[in-house]
């Protein structure tokens, strides 16, 4: 069978982040499953052990891969520079944004990494994903697993998620990246802008700042229904700052 190799700048900007991770086996078998299908930029959040000769022993050939592991101390850190991000969960959450299969995911990472930097993120492997991780993604996305055995691997799923992606890159016949589309907004500015709004909401009075009920997760909700743009932030965080009576975005 013929291995086509997709271009490696897309591969270079998706980043797998696992969080929390509790058994270091795990980190080295999904820096193998990366390995396999081209991937290379692992991301770990808070991982219970790492570096870790389980991990090395598990990774089977992608030391380098491991070598270059990123260890952050939030998702947030993780997320950094990213114009999406994906989270992996089964679990459905209340206020989550709507849910994509794991094709449909796999090849709008795949769109969006054309033109900038992309996550895909996995949880523990108990607990999965909190509801604050998840609410921090744009996207969410479930794997069409057997609804009576669910439980996936780690590696697993990142594995499945990894041959997703790079199947929507080498596939024939895909459709043509959108042309006229303007940069894509970081995950940093989304953030801004939904710290300002909820700043504004509760400066103008409407929000009561003893109750300030879901306002921060429905905002995170909104934005992640659409592909926000840079100007579009620039755009909405300036309308605040001139209603606020402020310079270039107050701060």
């Amino acid at each position: 069978m013929n291995s086509a190799v997709a271009p490696t700048p897309i591969f270079h900007r998706i980043r797998i982040v696992l969080s929390h991770t509790s058994h270091p086996g795990n980190i080295g078998a999904a820096a193998r499953a990366m390995q396999t299908m081209g991937f290379s930029r692992l991301v770990l959040v808070n991982p219970r052990r790492f570096p870790d000769p389980q991990a090395e022993a598990m990774a089977a050939g992608a030391a380098d891969v491991l070598a270059a592991v990123q260890v952050v101390s939030s998702l947030s850190a993780a997320l950094a520079g990213t114009v999406l991000a994906v989270a992996m969960s089964a679990r459905r959450r209340e206020l989550a944004v709507p849910a994509l299969w794991a094709r449909d995911a796999a090849s709008e990472a795949v769109a969006q990494a054309a033109s900038g930097e992309v996550a895909l993120v996995f949880g523990n492997e108990t607990a999965g994903l909190s509801n604050e991780e998840l609410a921090q993604c744009r996207r969410w996305a479930m794997i069409p697993v057997n609804p009576e055995f669910s439980s996936l691997n780690v590696a697993a799923a990142v594995q499945i998620m990894c041959y997703e992606m790079r199947l929507a890159v080498v596939a024939p016949g895909l459709p043509p990246a959108i042309s006229g589309a303007g940069q894509p907004a970081s995950h940093e500015d989304v953030e801004r802008l939904v710290a300002h709004l909820e700043e504004a909401a509760l400066g103008c009075g409407f929000l009561d700042p003893a109750s300030p009920k879901r306002f921060v997760p429905r905002m995170r909700r909104l934005f992640s229904r659409a592909t926000v743009e840079q100007e579009e932030v620039n755009i909405l965080r300036g309308l605040l700052a001139a209603l606020e009576g402020k310079g270039k975005f107050g701060r």
